[in-house]
């Protein structure tokens, strides 16, 4: 029995690696650092005070982690009051599944850009919880984020399903005890170990409807 959903942010409800990809890069190489798919790759999932430490002590960028972190949270920012990269579907199927469970959300991005997220959409009235993973201990894939989420919600983990785009992700949600609903990234696609540890995986948001997220909803 599923009593609450937790949705990601990015890659379930925009398509928003891209525009982070863009925005990490530029930066990186503004302030003679290496950024390459090797850099590019180590910080999916990480939170924000993981990938800024990485970028200062893996990357060689010079400025301090909380001043890489600022300044790429502004750029991104701009960019989304630019353009939000909206994925088709994904403002139906949260409407869809909150209307059957309470909703949270686990999201790797810093608190700032959730909550623009949510307000241009529309979505933060159904969102009883949401959690950046700069608020707890340790990033995707640790269970971390999600186990915040559960907590924050009033409902035990195992009684959660989550739904995941990245590899990270879905290992997350796992370790967190969650049912987990996979809808792959195209651009950056998990992994088939994470895969496999995915209880569903659909090819598309549109195809989340409350019987994938718990088949008694279907009775």
């Amino acid at each position: 029995m599923i009593d609450a959903v937790v949705f990601d942010m990015d890659g379930v409800l925009i398509q928003s690696e891209e525009v982070w990809d863009g925005v990490r890069e530029r930066y990186v190489r503004e302030h003679g650092g290496r950024y390459d798919a090797e850099v590019q790759r180590a910080m999916m999932g990480m939170s924000s005070t993981e990938w800024s430490r990485y970028l200062r002590e893996h990357a060689g960028v010079p400025e301090e982690p909380q001043t890489i972190n600022d300044e790429v949270v502004r750029l991104m920012l701009a960019e989304y009051r630019e353009h939000l990269p909206l994925i088709d579907g994904a403002v139906e199927a949260v409407r869809r599944i909150g209307a059957v469970w309470p909703l949270g959300l686990a999201s790797s991005s810093n608190r700032p850009l959730i909550e623009a997220v949510l307000e241009v959409t529309g979505l933060a009235p159904l969102f009883r919880a949401t959690v950046s993973s700069e608020e707890v201990a340790r990033g995707k894939p640790a269970p971390d984020v999600y186990l915040e989420a559960a907590r924050r919600l009033g409902v035990e983990p195992t009684r959660c399903a989550a739904v995941e785009d990245s590899h990270s992700g879905i290992r997350s949600a796992k370790a967190a005890g969650m049912r987990v609903v996979a809808v792959p990234n195209p651009s950056y696609p998990p992994g088939d170990e994470a895969l496999a540890e995915a209880d569903v995986v659909l090819g598309s948001i549109r195809e989340l409807v409350p019987e994938v997220i718990d088949p008694q909803a279907a009775r």
